[in-house]
């Protein structure tokens, strides 16, 4: 009981008077930047999962939405629900896709969704096979939403919210995780929403001189990697999709990846934490592959399907705000002075034509002397751009 008003304590405060005004800018970015939400659009608000930690953050995004004419439709499911599921459901029950998802994704203008984890290594000991089958059945939902994002049809943004699991994971304390959260999306600046289309400026002048080039060499001492972005965009990153953000990312050409990459940082996918993984591409595919530890799991991911073994991905990190590695993807695949690639699908509008139902992000540092060569001139090195 002490624990759940601990919890629940920043939402009791809220309705006090006392709402930390950067959760009040949080939900501006979300409404006004991220998705630029009009008037009569349906917008679904996901909390996946749910803890009274989210509540205070869901009642401001609410009254955004509401404030600019949107229909909100609240989506909540317990932390509990995931790992009952794949520790005991069948396989037709592993299988099913809520329908009311497919609907929104298939129908409905935008998605906000929030990840609040109290305990993000609640799945660590759950049977990596029936993960993999449990995601595998998504791919349709995920493909559905990656067309329509593509088209213009819908828009998402997603956002892991500070709670005491992501604080603990980082090593830090939950306030000093905020205050880390809330500088890294510009939520505690007196204007946030130009301060992301000054990262918007920033990063198109380099897109914008990427565009036509064809070869692309990342060398450094944990990677030695070539790769085609032909015909390939390089698509910005500017709060439009994830909070926090900051980087530019493109889709290699299919079967052009050659070469080697020893990946910094543990990859972390479905709570499963695995270290020092080494990957080895001949034409476009993973032909080796070992890690120092969850072997096992690493294998059982890259044999999820036929384009589980090819990059979807490729990208740079580019935010100054955040100094540390803090095991959560959706901020450490942003830390300034790192490239990240994807195992799995990748985006239609960077030009991908892979399909998985993977899509699993790897973090490489580059500040100690990390260089990329593209068509042979010097782009970047040890974290900063060369043009």
């Amino acid at each position: 009981m002490r624990n759940y008003v601990q919890r629940a304590l920043p939402y009791f405060l809220a309705r006090e008077g006392r709402l930390d005004q950067r959760i009040i800018n949080l939900a501006r970015i979300l409404v006004e930047h991220s998705l630029e939400i009009q008037p009569e659009q349906r917008v679904h608000i996901g909390c996946w999962p749910f803890s009274p930690t989210a509540m205070p953050y869901l009642e401001q995004i609410t009254r955004a939405v509401l404030r600019a004419g949107g229909f909100p439709l609240l989506d909540i499911e317990p932390e509990f629900f995931d790992t009952l599921l794949i520790k005991e459901g069948n396989d037709a029950q592993l299988a099913f896709v809520d329908p009311r998802l497919m609907m929104m994704v298939r129908e409905w203008e935008r998605s906000i969704v929030l990840l609040c984890e109290e305990n993000t290594r609640r799945n660590s000991n759950l049977d990596p096979q029936r993960q993999a089958f449990r995601h595998k059945h998504f791919q349709e939902f995920h493909e559905v939403g990656l067309a329509r994002t593509a088209a213009g049809e819908h828009r998402w943004v997603l956002t892991n919210i500070p709670t005491n699991g992501y604080a603990q994971e980082a090593d830090m304390a939950l306030e000093e995780f905020e205050d880390l959260y809330f500088h890294s999306i510009f939520a505690d600046s007196d204007d946030p929403i130009a301060e992301w289309k000054k990262v918007y400026d920033e990063q198109e002048a380099i897109i914008t001189w990427l565009k036509g080039k064809r070869d692309v060499h990342v060398k450094g001492e944990h990677i030695d990697l070539k790769l085609s972005i032909e015909e390939r965009p390089f698509i910005n990153c500017y709060g439009d999709k994830n909070l926090p953000d900051g980087e530019i990312y493109t889709a290699p050409v299919e079967d052009s990846v050659e070469g080697w990459v020893r990946f910094s940082y543990p990859a972390i996918y479905s709570g499963r934490e695995v270290e020092g993984v080494e990957l080895h591409f001949e034409a476009g595919r993973v032909v080796g592959a070992s890690a120092e530890k969850n072997q096992a799991y690493l294998e059982s991911m890259l044999a999820m399907d036929d384009g589980s073994r090819i990059l979807g991905e490729f990208a740079i990190g580019t935010n100054h705000n955040l100094d540390r590695f803090v095991k959560n993807i959706t901020f450490d695949e942003k830390l300034y002075g790192t490239v990240h690639m994807a195992l799995g699908f990748g985006y239609p509008d960077s030009g991908s034509k892979n399909e998985s139902a993977l899509h699993w992000d790897m973090i490489c540092d580059m500040k100690n002397g990390g260089q990329i060569f593209v068509d042979g001139e010097l782009f970047y090195e040890s974290g900063e751009f060369m043009i």
